[in-house]
């Protein structure tokens, strides 16, 4: 595989902003804004929603100001997230030499890219999957802001079994690796109807229970699955630090969006 351009933003100024200032203000807003609780422990992995700032970005500042509190270190990250767009079958990896945002460039380790496409069926190489999708792109400015250093491995799920991707990544993620996994939970239901079913989706998820998160309702079910057997095969533990809906900050309640922020410790 040959490194390729770079992938450009499909969403700035729709998701967030284009402006490189009021970006990034925006999104050390969200992070500053956030708490947590004592003693969290050392961070592995992070669940964070991927809506339009003004909707989600208060939840999503939870989870990377978990990450902001990590050591300084040559960080790489599994970025995991539901293709919205393009269907295929398998998980679409990346070859281009970086993620592009009004921040600057975000690095992919294309030497890691290149291993999992060699070593498993389960990798592909959808350009067409990635260009217009927002699930990833939107998480990344958080990432430079939180991160001083990381590469990525942006990893956007199509039909697959989520279960064999996790085992998989379990041999692959070592100490200098983290997984975020971008997703969103509900959609479009009463704010009521909404807050039910999102509670029954995080109870099962800190719980473990893969059956259940498999049936909840979150657009990123399989990459939330994916999480769940690794952290129950690396021993980490949830946390769940923020929890709303876009009633909470966008004021509708009639049709919502549920966003929840999840960090896993080992």
């Amino acid at each position: 595989m040959s490194k390729q351009a770079i992938r450009r933003p499909a969403v700035a100024g729709q998701f967030y902003p284009a402006d490189p200032g009021n970006l990034r203000r925006e999104v050390q807003s969200h992070i500053g804004a956030a708490t947590l609780p004592e003693e969290l422990g050392p961070v592995r992995a992070v669940i964070a929603p991927h809506a339009g700032y003004v909707y989600s970005g208060p939840t999503a500042g939870y989870a990377f100001k978990s990450l902001e509190e990590l050591p300084r270190r040559d960080w790489t990250v599994f970025l995991l997230g539901p293709a919205h767009r393009v269907p295929f079958r398998g998980v679409a990896l990346s070859d281009h030499s970086a993620f592009r945002t009004p921040l600057g460039e975000a690095p992919i380790a294309l030497e890691r890219v290149n291993e999992m496409l060699d070593c498993s069926r389960l990798y592909t190489l959808e350009p067409d999957a990635h260009a217009p999708e927002h699930c990833l792109e939107v998480v990344v400015p958080f990432l430079q802001v939180a991160l001083s250093e990381f590469r990525l491995v942006p990893m956007l799920f199509g039909q697959v079994d989520h279960r064999e991707v996790a085992e998989d990544l379990v041999g692959r993620i070592g100490e200098n690796d983290l997984i975020v996994v971008s997703t969103d939970l509900s959609h479009f239901y009463p704010d009521d109807t909404a807050r039910d079913l999102d509670q029954e989706f995080l109870d099962a998820l800190l719980a473990g229970e893969e059956h259940g998160v498999m049936g909840g309702e979150a657009c990123g079910r399989a990459p939330v699955g994916t999480l769940v057997v690794v952290a129950e095969r690396k021993g980490w533990t949830p946390h769940l630090l923020d929890y709303r809906t876009s009633a909470d900050t966008a004021g509708d309640s009639s049709r919502v969006v549920g966003y929840a922020a999840v960090a896993y410790t080992a």
